[in-house]
């Protein structure tokens, strides 16, 4: 139970829902409004079906390239505070959001504001700290896409409720719990790396 929770609220950081909610906003703004809520649930499925096949290819693919486990700590480490960074210190010149004139089809809803490539990572060394724990895996990642996808589904109201303040600082304290986690991923890298 303890390594479901451990694995779930990590990728629940990395897919950083607060964050994605105004970019979920600005990429629905076109789309009429008796559509926006089911073009945002699409693109949410279309992310759990490329997580979960990821999941399944992703292993076999970092073996083609002969990635070891220690080198893929430290990229996954690097990508995760480089994003972490940008949630705790946001930046107006290199925003994340992409201006879509037209209904978002996978770009740039499920990909890559739900799966970028820090889950993507996050996924493969998940995959190779655990690898006979399949099963717990892909119920983290489901528990995790759930969570995540009300929060986006519902992000017009909590964008309300909320306020941008408040949608702010939580943001800032993911990314703060965000860049703990990524320097745990860098310093176990280097340690597997090193023996």
């Amino acid at each position: 139970m303890r390594e479901f929770l451990s694995v779930a609220v990590t990728l629940l950081l990395v897919m950083d829902p607060i964050g994605n909610i105004p970019l979920f906003l600005t990429s629905t703004k076109n789309v009429k409004p008796e559509r926006r809520q089911r073009v945002i649930a699409r693109e949410l499925v279309i992310s759990l079906v490329l997580m979960v096949a990821f999941f399944f290819v992703g292993g076999h693919l970092l073996n083609l390239l002969h990635i070891g486990q220690s080198a893929l700590a430290v990229g996954g480490g690097v990508i995760l505070m480089l994003i972490a960074v940008r949630m705790v210190f946001p930046s107006a010149t290199a925003s994340m959001v992409e201006d879509v004139h037209d209904e978002p089809f996978i770009v740039p809803m499920a990909v890559p504001y739900v799966v970028g490539p820090s889950v993507l990572a996050t996924e493969a060394i998940l995959m190779n700290q655990q690898p006979h724990r399949t099963g717990m895996l892909l119920l983290a990642i489901g528990a995790c896409w759930l969570i995540v996808s009300i929060i986006l589904y519902t992000c017009g109201f909590l964008q309300r409720i909320l306020g941008d303040k408040v949608l702010n600082a939580l943001e800032r304290l993911m990314g703060m719990i965000l860049i703990v986690i990524s320097a745990q991923m860098l310093l176990d890298g280097i340690k597997l790396f090193f023996g």
